[in-house]
């Protein structure tokens, strides 16, 4: 008989699902569809936690009243304070990178947490923001034709993965590896423990 998940992750995303098991979390994805067009002038910090909290919010509505909560992120790349979302071409990954490059930016992660509240109709929202700074030395324009060009830029907010080959570029990391990979594992903990989701919850295996 299958085990009841202590969470649902409302995200498709790889990386926080590899991120998740590693604090042994017992979970079920959801798929939410969330539109991740930025606001007239909105803030990149507004922004991360405002799309981490509806994408929390939408898993909960898809499972409310079973007393689960669901978790929900999302990563934003800003640089020059301008949100660098995912590319939908190569060429629009080889203008990210470019900007990245002999640079330092920033990289957001937004946790949210969804859980049913003392009325069926409103969940209780948490939420918490991660902010790293990463540094890329200087690139070739060759690196940036071949990275942009490969499966490794797609889909990655920013057109990079810190944990694949563009580990080669970044010359210093402050803050949080996970969170710059998609999931702060710090902070995800803190929120799962205040919801009584702990060391005594956690799957071994």
């Amino acid at each position: 008989m299958q085990k009841e998940p202590h969470l649902y992750l409302a995200s498709q995303s790889p990386r926080r699902q590899e991120l998740l098991r590693q604090l042994g979390i017992r979970f079920k994805v959801i798929n939410v569809d969330i539109d991740e067009t930025p606001l007239p002038d909105e803030d990149s910090y507004d922004y991360v936690i405002r799309l981490a909290r509806a994408k929390a919010l939408a898993g909960w509505q898809q499972q409310r009243g079973q007393g689960i909560p669901v978790l929900g992120s999302d990563t934003a790349v800003v640089v020059d304070s301008k949100i660098l979302g995912k590319p939908s071409a190569v060429q629009q990954a080889e203008q990210m990178l470019s900007q990245l490059s002999g640079n330092t930016h920033e990289v957001m992660s937004a946790v949210a947490l969804a859980l049913d509240g003392a009325e069926a109709t409103e969940p209780e929202l948490l939420f918490c923001l991660n902010v790293s700074k990463v540094s890329f030395r200087e690139l070739t324009t060759e690196e940036i034709r071949y990275y942009a060009a490969s499966a490794e830029s797609r889909d990655k907010a920013g057109a990079y993965a810190i944990q694949g080959q563009a580990a080669a570029f970044i010359t210093h990391l402050s803050g949080s590896y996970s969170g710059v990979m998609g999931l702060p594992l710090y902070e995800t903990a803190e929120l799962l423990h205040q919801v009584g989701i702990s060391m005594d919850s956690l799957v071994v295996s």
